[in-house]
């Protein structure tokens, strides 16, 4: 089941970067249900390693196309977001004091709070990109306005995907000329 995490979770960051046309200093927001990777309902079986497994799959692909990673909290957090406290500063971020744990925050926060050089947990965030691994509703940290993306991955581990990229609004009316590099 891990390997297949990872397979599943590669194929789904590499496919939605190229057709979110994220760019370097973006923000990519995941939530992600470790109990829906596993096959069980979310927030019953929590799975530290199914966690470690899909964070030690997305951090190195994030850094290598420079893309900044938000992770949702779970409920008991009220879906704070776990992330570097540089990229908080730089987007204006007002970090919270709370520490993820597995059964309170989620594994996936957990996994990837353990892993980052310094990080922090903020309450609102508006991100460029996200997914949505498990039925976890990031809508809430997304920039207004969301577009669904369909992709070739349906699924990571047996957690359903769901995928979204933003774009500027439109405005102006029938007469209005738009940027079709920004649709």
């Amino acid at each position: 089941m891990l390997e297949k995490i990872k397979n599943d979770a590669t194929a789904a960051l590499t496919e939605l970067l190229a057709v979110a046309n994220l760019k370097p200093g973006d923000l990519l927001v995941i939530g992600c249900s470790s109990s829906e990777m596993v096959g069980e309902k979310i927030g019953t079986h929590s799975s530290v390693d199914a966690a470690c497994a899909l964070a030690d799959t997305v951090l190195p692909l994030l850094k290598e196309a420079g893309v900044h990673l938000a992770v949702q909290c779970c409920e008991h957090l009220n879906r704070a977001l776990i992330m570097e406290s540089a990229v908080a500063e730089k987007f204006g971020y007002e970090p919270v004091n709370v520490v993820p744990q597995p059964k309170a925050g989620g594994s996936f926060a957990t996994a990837v709070w353990g892993r980052m050089a310094c990080p922090t947990a903020v309450e609102h965030i508006r991100a460029h990109a996200g997914l949505d691994i498990g039925g976890t509703l990031i809508g809430m940290h997304l920039k207004e306005v969301a577009v669904p993306v369909r992709l070739s991955v349906k699924t990571i581990g047996e957690a359903p995907l769901l995928c979204a990229r933003t774009r500027p609004k439109f405005i102006g009316g029938a007469r209005a000329v738009y940027d079709e590099t920004k649709l």
